[in-house]
Formats: structure tokens, sequence, C-alpha cells
């Protein structure tokens, strides 16, 4: 880590807010941001947070859902025990169908919001780190598109870039509404812009990406 990058990361204010308040990122004001536009998390039981390490977005859903509900994260890492009695994690890659059984059998039934703060590795060549981002978002709208209560809200990370566009038109093949926003948390040079819809579609078309 450069100096510069940690001077800026300390002068951040929504990183020192987030230390501040206990929350594991400053990601978290992202999705209270995006929550206090569109109130998905109001009046819900069950979340599915991919992507979901070191956490913050899985307190912010705790929060929200109280203790009757259940929220799940899952992630390539293990993310380090939040101590939440109605947070559980799992260790899997979402493009993997085993992962993906693990999800379902997770919950009771079908969830009210699919959550995806998904990147790659980023490997400093930019098309191909769109690319395999949006592969992994692609992958979370079709879990979501099985998974889902047919009211149910998805929120998903995505960068823009050549694909964008296409993407896009895929969500909206999905769902009735989708709105794409920037939420003030997100930094102003960052390419990354999240699209929330609802209400899945009875003749969706899930993305064909798989793998």
């Amino acid at each position: 880590m450069s100096r510069r990058w940690l001077s800026e990361r300390r002068s951040d204010p929504y990183y020192r807010k987030a230390k501040k308040k206990g929350y594991r990122s400053r990601a978290a004001f992202k999705l209270k941001q995006l929550n206090k536009r569109f109130k998905f998390l109001e009046g819900v039981n069950y979340i599915l947070d991919l992507g979901a390490a070191p956490g913050g977005w899985l307190q912010v859903a705790s929060e929200a859902i109280g203790e009757d509900g259940l929220v799940v994260g899952v992630d390539l890492e293990r993310i380090r025990p939040l101590r939440l009695r109605n947070v559980k994690t799992i260790i899997g890659d979402v493009t993997d169908e085993e992962t993906v059984k693990r999800i379902r059998d997770a919950f009771p039934g079908r969830v009210d919001v699919v959550l995806s703060d998904m990147s790659p590795d980023l490997s400093g060549v930019w098309e191909v780190d769109h690319l395999r981002q949006i592969h992994l978002t692609r992958r979370a709208l079709r879990i979501a598109g099985g998974i889902l209560k047919p009211d149910g809200w998805v929120v998903l990370k995505v960068f823009q870039g050549s694909d964008y566009r296409k993407f896009l038109e895929e969500a909206r093949d999905i769902f009735s509404f989708v709105r794409v926003v920037k939420p003030p948390a997100s930094r102003k040079g960052s390419a990354e812009i999240y699209v929330v819809a609802q209400g899945l579609k009875s003749d969706r078309l899930l993305p064909r990406a798989l793998g």
C-alpha cells in the first residue's frame, strides 16, 4: 500500500464514519444511501448478499431486518465472524452450482432482496476487469431470477464499460422496475454504478452466461 493511498483513505469522510460507527467498510454507506431512496430493506425477512466480505453490507442488512430475519453472505474469502444472530456466511464461488445449492438450502423459502457488491481481482487492464465484473454480476442476476420472491428487489454493482448497456437490457428483460444510481458514497473517480430493480417478469429471460 502506498503512503498516498493510505493518506487518502484516512482523509475519506466515509472511511472515518465507518470506523466511528463500527462498520467494516465504507461501502456500508452506499447501501444505506440506496436504501434511503428505494426502501428495499424495509419490511423484509430474507436477504442474500453476494460478494459480502468484509461484511459492511451484512451489518446494514442485519440492522434492517431484526432478529427474526436472516441475511446470508457469500464470498470466496472467509468473512470474519460478525457475531450477529441473524447473519450466516458461506465460503463459495457463485459461478459454482454447488454454491448456488448451498445458498438455496440456507433459506426456508424465496428471498426478499439479493445484494451484489461483487468485484473480480483487478488486473489493471480496464476492459478485462470490466468484462470480468459484468460476468459476476450476470451470475448474480441469474441467481436472483431463481431465488427471489415475485416482488423482490436486487441491488447490483456494475462497472461501466463496453458491455454495460447490454447488461442493463438484460436486467430490464427480467424486472419491471429498473433504475441506475450512483450513491454519494461511491468515489467520484470510480466507474462503479448500481442497478436497483424490482418485480420479476413472468416471461423473464435470464442471462445465458454461466460458470
